[in-house]
């Protein structure tokens, strides 16, 4: 009976890619995450983002052993997204527009390897697609010093610590008083001007 039930509810209910939707995810790091998390979180096709660390050899790693620096990590977020409704390279397109890719040794007012940019691929698809971009912004003449955003394998990917989760949400307050002291707004309302995807 169970397997005449099952294959009714088949025959009903056709698998279309809008019965069942797909999520891929993607990972990225560009300074403070509380900075890079509502970017995403406005696309539509974004169920999803997660502040956390990624990038380092350390295990478990905390916010006080990674904003001290010598953990290996990066703050980052991950991001699930339905690729039927937005495609990897919008995240790629709302990324570069977060950060400041000339920066190798942090973000705005954020210093150290642990506040580093970066592109975490999961596939060689991501990969190809974030060499791509990268090399078209190198291209683009928008920024006259070499674009070193760090493009790498991503590795084992730990969600931050729950009071850091939609920080810009929680505590909006103290996330606009730290966003606006940070010089990130003034660094990209300068650089894309009207184009800058918020």
């Amino acid at each position: 009976m169970q397997k005449i039930f099952i294959l009714l509810f088949c025959l009903l209910v056709p698998l279309t890619s809008n019965t069942f939707a797909a999520t891929d995810r993607a990972i990225f790091a560009g300074g403070c995450f509380w900075c890079m998390e509502s970017p995403f979180e406005k696309l539509d096709g974004v169920s999803e983002v997660i502040s956390g660390y990624t990038g380092g050899t350390q295990l478990n790693p905390t916010y006080q052993g990674v904003s001290a620096g010598g953990t290996g990590h990066t703050e980052a977020v991950e991001v699930y997204y339905d690729p039927q409704q937005v495609s990897y390279e919008k995240l790629l397109e709302v990324f570069w527009m977060q950060i400041d890719p000339t920066d190798a040794d942090g973000q705005f007012v954020d210093r150290g390897t642990q506040y580093r940019s970066g592109i975490f691929y999961l596939n060689p698809e991501q990969k190809q697609l974030a060499e791509v971009s990268k090399q078209q912004l190198g291209e683009s003449d928008r920024f006259n010093k070499p674009i070193v955003t760090e493009i790498t394998a991503a590795e084992k990917f730990y969600p931050a610590e729950e009071y850091h989760q939609d920080y810009h949400s929680k505590n909006p307050i103290r996330y606009w008083y730290y966003r606006g002291g940070s010089g990130r707004d003034d660094f990209l309302d300068k650089v894309w001007g009207k184009d800058r995807q918020k």
